[in-house]
């Protein structure tokens, strides 16, 4: 028996190494800026980590993770100071 082809027929698929890679950075950078926004107790942050931290479970297109975790980044960085 093949796993990966039961797997498949069932309608799973594995995510590519691209997706895999943007959601473990999307979630460091969600974890780092958690954290300073529970140092700093501004909801701002904390609430933006978080959804750095989140997203990624929600969202199967790479593309639109990679954008998604960009514009998120780029919002948690003009708040970061």
């Amino acid at each position: 028996m093949d796993t990966l082809a039961q797997l498949q027929a069932m309608g799973l698929t594995l995510p590519s190494p691209a997706y895999i890679w943007g959601a473990v950075l999307f979630g460091l950078l969600g974890y780092a800026a958690w954290r300073r926004g529970r140092m700093l107790g501004r909801p701002s942050l904390t609430w933006g980590g978080v959804a750095l931290m989140v997203y990624p479970y929600a969202v199967e297109n790479t593309v639109l993770l990679w954008l998604l975790g960009a514009a998120l980044s780029a919002w948690l960085f003009s708040r970061w100071k």
